[in-house]
């Protein structure tokens, strides 16, 4: 595990007074996997369990003890006497992104920055999920606004959004054309009420070669071509910034990554990080994503994003968030302005304008408690804490992602999640079972949560952030457990993708 960010680099902010009873502190984690929520002062917050989430969940090089509670670019304390909630956050988190603590003892909260930092204070009587709101819509008219930083160009606007049918959660990495084609017949046989049909991971020849279509999968052209006749529009996976170590452009273009860039390993293989700075890179990037578009996909999930921002050696001399910034731009220019943007796994304040539609939290997943615990992987814990936590930041900051909706026999807890989605309306809408895997609960849990997704504000009380009944089973299970998902393709496929989620693979 990396060493802990040293107190020392970290100057006083504030110091609040406090009732430890009934106190809450507000921790914002860095991107969309990274888990957030509202603490009493004497519990612990999260914190990785293994090496590599460090990086791939949390954020890279800043890692903090379990004495404090650190936020990114966003910490708040309700000191739960009926003052104020006060928020401190980065300024300017395009740019730069404090990471901030907070620190409990003997009834004060100490408030500590490796940053600049300003201090905002709710207004009377506005309780945590009100004031993280009023503040989100501050932060956002900043992007949007006269004072929006020049280099950044202009944000994209905020739009409704149509329900989606997404391959990952039933068809994994082995999707092929054919699957997706009849997908879509199962689909229009349960007369359900799907706009969008993403294909997600597994398309691409590798890591990094957006520019080639795995051997197997089929073709993708006459797949989006497909999916547009039937009315539909076609939605592709791309994780623009990561490059694999086994793919041809780390063969054959070593010198268009970032040097001593690690981005941690996924798809039995380390990930580097393309440098969106060198110009043949960013050329190469453009013409990928455009040539997509030519194929008729006007829905793009960019996934992976934090690889974008990770430090390194670039063609340019900047940092990674300025590199975060450009290589964000680069794509965005590529694709246009009419296609759907939908981050993931992306750096979430410094994302601001620049996607449609943000993940909120860590994949949802066929599996309730998540790999070795640890509540930045996928699991249907990990998915419901987070969303709660991230409820404000729909229809200020972007349409919120809280993941799709899997209601298939054999998913762990599939009433509480849909549950859960049904409390969050307006939020992007999806799926992502085959229609024929469905049972009569599952049809119509698919046919009441498919709908449109709106950019009207969310508004929820946050008290139910606390959650205790959700950490209560925690210890006891580590994802490992065999699912009770029956003997069928799908299922043997959702086991399979469970272990290697739980091995890094």
């Amino acid at each position: 595990m990396h060493d802990e960010l040293s107190d020392e680099s970290f100057s006083p902010v504030a110091a609040l007074e406090i009732d430890p009873s009934r106190a809450l502190i507000y921790e914002h984690g860095w991107q969309s996997w990274s888990p957030a929520g509202a603490y009493r002062p004497g519990e612990d917050s999260p914190r990785p369990k293994l090496a590599r989430t460090q990086i791939m969940g949390f954020r890279p090089g800043s890692p903090a003890p379990r004495a404090v509670f650190q936020g990114e670019g966003l910490l708040a304390v309700d000191p739960g006497d009926g003052g104020p909630v006060e928020i401190f956050s980065s300024p300017d988190p395009w740019h730069a992104v404090a990471s901030i603590r907070a620190r409990a003892h003997e009834g004060r909260v100490v408030v500590s920055a490796n940053g600049p930092v300003e201090r905002r204070t709710s207004r009377e009587h506005e309780r945590l999920g009100a004031a993280l709101g009023s503040w989100a819509t501050e932060l956002a008219a900043r992007r949007t606004g006269s004072r929006s930083p020049a280099h950044l160009g202009p944000p994209v606007e905020l739009r409704p959004l149509d329900p989606v049918w997404c391959s990952w959660y039933c068809l994994w990495r082995g999707v092929t054309a054919p699957d997706v084609a009849a997908a879509i017949s199962g689909i229009d046989r349960a007369g359900l009420e799907v706009r969008v049909v993403q294909v997600d991971d597994g398309w691409q020849a590798g890591i990094g070669d957006w520019d080639e279509v795995r051997e197997g999968f089929g073709d993708l052209g006459s797949l989006a071509g497909r999916i547009r006749d039937g009315g539909r529009a076609a939605g592709i996976w791309v994780a623009p910034f990561l490059v694999g170590s086994e793919s041809r452009l780390a063969r054959t273009h070593p010198d268009w990554l970032v040097g001593a860039a690690d981005a941690g390993e996924n798809w039995e293989q380390r990930l580097g990080v393309l440098d969106v700075t060198h110009p043949q890179a960013a050329a190469y990037l453009t013409t990928s994503l455009r040539a997509l578009v030519d194929m008729g996909f006007d829905l793009f999930k960019l996934d992976f994003l934090y690889g974008g921002a990770i430090e390194g050696r670039r063609h340019a001399d900047c940092s990674g968030l300025d590199a975060y910034q450009e290589g964000m731009r680069v794509v965005s220019e590529a694709i246009g302005p009419g296609p759907t943007l939908l981050g993931c796994g992306a750096p979430l304040l410094p994302s601001i304008g620049w996607v449609h539609a943000m993940r909120i939290g860590p994949d949802i997943a066929p599996w309730f408690a998540p790999p070795e615990g640890d509540l930045s992987l996928p699991g249907g814990l990990s998915a419901r804490l987070a969303t709660r936590a991230r409820a404000f930041a729909h229809g200020r900051f972007w349409v919120n992602d809280p993941d799709c909706l899997l209601a298939r026999p054999g998913v762990e807890r599939r009433q509480a999640w849909a549950s859960l989605l049904g409390r969050m309306p307006g939020t992007l809408a999806a799926f992502s079972d085959l229609p024929d895997d469905l049972d009569p609960w599952g049809i119509d849990a698919v046919r009441r949560l498919l709908r449109p997704a709106t950019t009207t504000p969310l508004d929820i009380d946050l008290d139910e952030l606390l959650a205790p009944e959700d950490l209560d089973e925690l210890p006891a299970r580590d994802g490992r457990e065999a699912l009770d998902t029956g003997d069928n393709d799908t299922a043997n496929r959702d086991t399979a993708n469970r272990d290697a989620r739980a091995s890094g693979a």
